[in-house]
């Protein structure tokens, strides 16, 4: 997908109201872990992921559109070992898109200057950690210089978004958790397999795209 037609589709997707939930339940475990009955909404933790768009190509006419993501590293926790958005936990009085430049920065050394945020997704809740995560959705002009953090990030993936868009990459994961299976639709990419919260927040930016989770038909961005 040629990256100058995916900015202008997605600036005028998010000028628009977002399919939200919907959109998330296309990559949404089965069963979908819910918040506890007794769960104090005071305790809810909010966490901003960097949705980065960025070119690949000499000719920036003729670049593909790509996102960085994450691989995080294994010794951060519940989560250690899963592909991710750069991100993490907002700041009192820091904004969603302050919080996920910072983040990006801290993790894959991104230069936030040089970033363009073009809005928010619907946020996604991760029940199993407590989290309410506010995808931000921006964009440079080329491809960025990155370095991981070692601490957090095992692993920078630069995927394409045609690549995402393509049924052939649709799999089925068979996961474990507190001792039961479950099952998770993913993203099978850049040698790994993309699922749970990451997984849903990328449903709603293809579906924003025109991007077919139903049947083999695609609704290409010029």
């Amino acid at each position: 997908m040629k990256f100058e037609g995916v900015i202008a589709r997605l600036q005028a997707a998010l000028a628009r109201p977002l399919p939200g939930p919907a959109a998330h339940l296309l990559m949404s475990p089965r069963p979908r872990r819910e918040w506890p009955v007794d769960f104090n909404p005071a305790r809810l933790r909010h966490a901003a992921g960097l949705l980065l768009v960025f070119p690949v190509a000499d000719d920036a006419h003729a670049a593909e559109a790509h996102i960085v993501l994450t691989v995080r590293a294994h010794t951060l926790g519940r989560h250690g070992g899963q592909v991710s958005l750069p991100g993490g936990v907002a700041e009192p009085g820091e904004t969603y898109a302050a919080a996920a430049l910072r983040e990006a920065y801290e993790e894959i050394a991104l230069p936030p200057d040089a970033v363009r945020v073009l809005g928010p997704l619907t946020p996604v809740d991760i029940p199993v950690s407590g989290f309410r995560l506010h995808p931000i959705v921006a964009t440079v002009d080329a491809r960025p210089l990155l370095t991981p953090a070692d601490a957090e990030v095992a692993r920078i993936l630069e995927v394409g978004v045609a690549e995402l868009c393509d049924l052939s990459c649709r799999t089925w994961l068979t996961l474990s958790r507190d001792g039961r299976d479950f099952m998770a639709p993913a993203f099978a990419v850049a040698g790994t397999s993309i699922w749970g919260a990451t997984a849903m927040v990328l449903a709603e930016f293809l579906i924003l795209l025109g991007c077919s989770f139903e049947t083999g038909d695609r609704t290409d961005v010029p």
